[in-house]
């Protein structure tokens, strides 16, 4: 089969497309799934450059792999144990492998959806109705998975206000959105050039990054949703109301950041890390599509045979949304 095989830790020079990877075969209670599109993700870049691994998350990653995480498309083969029925479904995959301590990331320590073929245990593969392209579906996953996991963490609900950093990207963006879904203020934090753009996907307020008044411009909040870090960090922890919450997933911008604990502990603050979501975030998410609860943003498609000419436009950090590789031809 056709596939993209992270050779080693490095730079997309990493990255293999191959056409002779042997098809995967599934085995009791997985499912096989034939990959039309699958998104892209800071995972796969953080994997391929050994960022997990300098954080201390060690996982069971071996080379060569097949990463992403993000696969639509239909099953077509079952192992034993599965219902022959499922057989030409249409599925969004849940990432998380929990069969397993630690549990294992799809396209990390599993091979992926970079591939015409992935094999699944067939809990992990949803079911989903929807008139929305592979690669619309395909955007979903870890960006919206994630962000929801994080306001479940952080208990967000109807008539707090919320503030998102890094609002244009996959996980940002599903914040903003999953948010108003809760009934939230959404506070928006991202780059100048991406205002507009981030306004359109519901935000109540935003706010350019890169002011020198920026915890005064975000105001007094109840939730910071942060996967960005850094220097941002510091002054908006500063804006989060008594008895609020921290909730990171990321943090594209630096990961050790410092902290005044006075303003944790004299303000009863709660601080959350967000990863390994349950089970029921997803399948909760699935429902939320499938309504028309949130809308996909897919910044552009590429094939799978450029998956590190996507990499690159990824890293560049100029698109709103996610890319998503077209696996299909």
């Amino acid at each position: 089969m056709r596939a993209v095989r992270l050779t080693g830790h490095g730079g997309p020079e990493m990255l293999e497309y191959r056409t002779d990877v042997p098809e995967p075969q599934p085995g009791p209670g997985q499912v096989r799934i034939a990959v039309a599109a699958c998104g892209m993700n800071n995972t796969d870049v953080n994997t391929r450059v050994g960022w997990y691994a300098a954080g201390g998350w060690g996982g069971d990653l071996a080379f060569p792999r097949i990463q992403g995480a993000d696969p639509a498309g239909r099953i077509d083969a079952v192992g034993a144990g599965v219902d022959p029925a499922r057989v030409g479904e249409r599925v969004l995959v849940d990432a998380w492998i929990r069969d397993r301590q630690p549990p294992a990331y799809l396209g990390s320590e599993i091979d992926g959806g970079f591939a015409e073929y992935v094999v699944v245990p067939a809990v992990n593969a949803h079911r989903i109705d929807s008139d929305l392209s592979d690669a619309e579906l395909a955007s979903f996953p870890c960006s919206y998975a994630t962000a929801e996991h994080m306001l479940h963490r952080a208990g967000v609900r109807d008539g707090q206000t919320v503030a998102v950093t890094g609002a244009s990207g996959g996980v940002g963006g599903a914040l903003v959105q999953l948010a108003k879904r809760r009934g939230a203020r959404v506070v928006a934090v991202t780059s100048a050039a991406k205002l507009d753009a981030v306004r359109g996907l519901g935000a109540d307020a935003v706010v350019d990054r890169g002011s020198s008044a920026l915890a005064a411009e975000v105001g007094g909040i109840d939730v910071l949703a942060d996967v960005v870090g850094g220097d941002q960090f510091a002054p908006l922890f500063e804006t989060i109301r008594r008895g609020g919450h921290y909730v990171t997933a990321g943090a594209v911008a630096g990961p050790v950041v410092p902290l005044d604990l006075r303003t944790l502990y004299l303000r009863d603050l709660t601080m959350h890390g967000a990863t390994v979501l349950p089970p029921e975030v997803f399948a909760n998410l699935v429902g939320y599509i499938e309504r028309g609860e949130v809308r996909p943003v897919v910044a552009g498609t590429f094939p799978l045979d450029r998956l590190a000419e996507a990499q690159e436009a990824f890293l560049a950090k100029e698109h709103v949304g996610s890319y998503v590789i077209e696996v299909a031809t």
